[in-house]
């Protein structure tokens, strides 16, 4: 990543730390002018990637669908990377998932002892993305309840979260988006309703 930064003179959306050019040859892997190998960390389908890093480039939100074993985290995981420098704003959907885990929480020693406020506010990986303009991934988008999937929607469409509680809104940075990953054939999948769907691109794995 430094050594494609250190030549990457191309145009970089905003808050991207490369260019789409440079977050191809991450992915594909090549040569660099100063002789540098980049090894390729992803072996499929090159349109397909090209499509995924299009979509984001656009400022429109990602969802990679395939069966087990199609590279789908690997694959969000070296794209946030590349785009934010940082893979580790994570959601791992479950079943049980609340809302509170894709907005925020509470610390609720300090929510009892002084009522709400920024200091017992607890952040979301979403929020945190929101605020800094950085990627953030949702593994497993389908095992999560319908409900709670479609939390998303005004985050993914106004780009704000907002929090009642202190009579404010998180706006998102530019930069903010959301990759998501979806097994379609697996047991305790939740459908993602249609207002949810048209909010990503979908490239099948």
């Amino acid at each position: 990543l430094k050594a494609l930064a250190k030549l990457d003179d191309r145009v970089r959306p905003s808050n991207w730390a490369l260019s789409p050019w440079a977050v191809m040859t991450y992915l594909q892997g090549g040569k660099l002018s100063d002789g540098t190998e980049i090894e390729t960390k992803y072996f499929g389908n090159r349109r397909l990637v090209e499509i995924a890093v299009a979509t984001l480039a656009t400022d429109r939100a990602l969802m990679l669908v395939g069966i087990p074993g199609t590279a789908k985290t690997w694959l969000s995981e070296h794209l946030a990377a590349a785009i934010s420098g940082d893979s580790t704003l994570l959601i791992q959907g479950t079943a049980g998932m609340a809302e509170e885990a894709l907005r925020y929480g509470w610390n609720y020693a300090q929510l009892l002892s002084a009522g709400p406020s920024e200091a017992a506010l607890v952040p979301s990986p979403v929020m945190k993305a929101m605020q800094d303009g950085k990627i953030v991934r949702v593994e497993e988008l389908t095992r999560i309840p319908a409900d709670v999937q479609d939390t998303l929607i005004t985050l993914l469409s106004e780009k704000i979260l907002p929090v009642p509680e202190l009579n404010k809104e998180v706006q998102a940075v530019r930069g903010f988006n959301l990759i998501a990953t979806a097994n379609d054939r697996d047991k305790g999948v939740n459908e993602l309703s249609s207002a949810l769907r048209r909010r990503f691109n979908t490239v099948v794995m």
